[in-house]
C-alpha cells in the first residue's frame, strides 16, 4: 500500500444492520474503502486472503461456527496478512486478551463515535495498536498488578464456572485434569480474595473479568 493509496477494508459480522452502519460511516471518510462483507467468520478468513485487504473490521460474536478471535489468529498467521481491528458490544478481560493473543492490531467497543472508529482504523492500518479506553485502562492495570491478574486461562476457567459447569466437565471441555482444574481455582480465589465460587463469579464480573 502506497502513501497515497486508500486503505481498503473488509466488514466481518453477522448483523447486516451493523455492516450497514460501519459501511456508512466509513465510506464517508476521505481514504477508506470498503471492498467486502462478511456474515460469518469463515467467510471472513477466507476474503482476508484475497490480497486486496488492508484492515479487517472484526466482530467477536458469530453465533454458530467459528468465532471472532479464532478468524483473527488464522488471518494474521499468513504472511502479508491484513490487519485485524475488533469491533464489539464486550470489554471484558474474558473477551480482549483471547483476540489481542490471537493477533489482533486494535480493539474497539460499538458504541465508539464515528471519529473514534475511522482513526482506529488508520492506526491499525499503520500497524499501531487502537485500542478503547476502558480495554486500554484494563490492560495496563493487569500490567501494573500482575501477580493478582488472571491468566488468559483461569479467565477461562472462571467463565465456565460461572455458565454452571462443574469441575469435571470443565476439565473436559478445556482438555484438563479435574485436578488442575481445583489448582486454577484455589489460585483465582487467592486472587481475587474471596472463598467460593459464587463470590469468584461474582468479583469478576464485578471487576469486568468475565460477563455476565
Amino acid at each position: 500500500m502506497t502513501v497515497d493509496a486508500p486503505i481498503r477494508l473488509l466488514l466481518a459480522d453477522d448483523h447486516p444492520v451493523v455492516r450497514a452502519g460501519l459501511r456508512a460511516v466509513l465510506e464517508t471518510e476521505p481514504g477508506l474503502v470498503v471492498m467486502a462483507e462478511a456474515a460469518t467468520a469463515e467467510d471472513a478468513v477466507t476474503r482476508a486472503a484475497g490480497g486486496d485487504i488492508d484492515v479487517v473490521l472484526m466482530d467477536l460474536q458469530f453465533g454458530k461456527g467459528m468465532g471472532g478471535a479464532e478468524a483473527t489468529a488464522q488471518i494474521t498467521a499468513r504472511p502479508g496478512a491484513p490487519r485485524v481491528l475488533i469491533v464489539t458490544t464486550y470489554d471484558s478481560d474474558a473477551d480482549t486478551l483471547p483476540a489481542i493473543e490471537a493477533g489482533a492490531t486494535g480493539y474497539l467497543l460499538k458504541d465508539a463515535p464515528p471519529e473514534a472508529l475511522a482513526a482506529a482504523v488508520r492506526t491499525a492500518a499503520a500497524g499501531r495498536t487502537a485500542l478503547a479506553p476502558t480495554v486500554a485502562d484494563r490492560l495496563m492495570d493487569r500490567l501494573r498488578t500482575p501477580n493478582t491478574a488472571l491468566t488468559r486461562r483461569e479467565t477461562e476457567v472462571l467463565t465456565l464456572v460461572a455458565d454452571g459447569l462443574s469441575n469435571q466437565a470443565i476439565g473436559v471441555r478445556l482438555h484438563l485434569t479435574e485436578g488442575t482444574i481445583k489448582s486454577h481455582l484455589t489460585r483465582i480465589y487467592a486472587k481475587l480474595d474471596v472463598d467460593s465460587r459464587t463470590a469468584a463469579v461474582a468479583a469478576a464480573t464485578a471487576l469486568g473479568i468475565i460477563r455476565r
